[in-house]
């Protein structure tokens, strides 16, 4: 840890965050070698309703405990970011995968750079993910949040983070279980908060503790999480697509009606032509329905940010 970063921590509250759902067997060295790192650190255990002895681990490695009875860590995120107050605060997992080591790396990078968030990038993601599944989904979905949001990360889904107060104070958080990371990166592209990214190792689980992942449900809830926060940060385009995809229809299924009327001056299959006026209303409901929830996208945009200068104030 640097002299630097030693002066400026002496005026500074960090918090170190660890949501946990039946983690037993490895948060209390996850506590243990966080203490090590940042001695002047204050560590939350926040337990997610679990069914071992989670909470009586963090408390004797000297964690302060609370308690979540919300499932899914998007739950516990929300009410970790509610109830702490800090200048800086660092969120991990309680299993034991993510190396504590970087950790002052990490908070001397925001606090030299005034940054909002530094994540910690997990080196060789895709081969230690422990299922071939979730190596892939990790792949396809960056590929996709960069081709949605902004080339911004290249681990959307690393748990490893450390924030500004501004970017906690000013999170909405809505989601409930583990598509909460894929909501704090795309609240950082769409206020284009200054972050950082460092690189780190990802280890294994604890032997005997199982992951809480699963490969097909969790993928189909960051799919919907995708389309529901493009949605509603660019509904302009969002429906615009829509749009275009219903006229396209319509033309299709337009096209030999039409000419067929201008050989024979008869159109002889009216459902047909029914459909395809009704696609094309719908097109243009959908255009306006868009122009108009983007003006609220903007409004709510503006409001967000307000929030997030209105805490600007505790950022030295």
């Amino acid at each position: 840890m640097s002299e630097n970063f030693q002066d400026k921590s002496n005026i500074r509250k960090i918090a170190v965050l660890l949501p946990c759902y039946n983690e037993g067997l490895s948060i209390r060295k996850v506590v243990e070698d966080f203490r090590k790192e940042l001695p002047e650190a204050t560590i939350y255990v926040y337990d997610n309703r679990s069914s071992d002895n989670t909470q009586d681990e963090a408390r004797a490695a000297g964690a302060v405990v609370r308690t979540e009875q919300w499932p899914g860590k998007g739950n516990v995120v929300r009410r970790m970011f509610s109830d702490i107050d800090a200048d800086i605060y660092l969120m991990a997992d309680g299993d034991g995968t993510y190396d504590s080591s970087v950790a002052p790396q990490m908070i001397q990078r925001l606090v030299d750079e005034n940054l909002d968030m530094v994540v910690g990038t997990r080196r060789n993601v895709y081969k230690n993910a422990h299922r071939m599944g979730h190596g892939l989904g990790n792949r396809l979905f960056n590929r996709m949040y960069r081709s949605l949001f902004g080339r911004l990360f290249n681990d959307i889904f690393s748990g490893y983070r450390v924030f500004s107060r501004r970017f906690v104070k000013s999170f909405p958080a809505i989601s409930s279980g583990f598509e909460i990371e894929t909501e704090m990166s795309v609240h950082a592209s769409q206020l284009r908060m200054p972050i950082a990214e460092i690189e780190t190792d990802y280890g294994a689980r604890q032997e005997g503790s199982v992951s809480k992942l699963r490969t097909v449900r969790d993928s189909l809830r960051i799919m919907f999480t995708f389309l529901i926060l493009f949605k509603e940060i660019r509904p302009a385009r969002f429906f615009g697509v829509l749009a275009i995809m219903l006229f396209v229809a319509a033309i299709v299924l337009a096209l030999p009606l039409l000419f067929t009327y201008l050989e024979t001056g008869l159109v002889p299959r009216f459902p047909t032509a029914i459909l395809a006026t009704g696609l094309v209303l719908m097109a243009g409901i959908f255009t306006i329905s868009g122009l108009i929830l983007d003006s609220v996208a903007r409004g709510r945009l503006e409001q967000k940010r307000m929030w997030y200068v209105a805490n600007s104030h505790t950022q030295k």
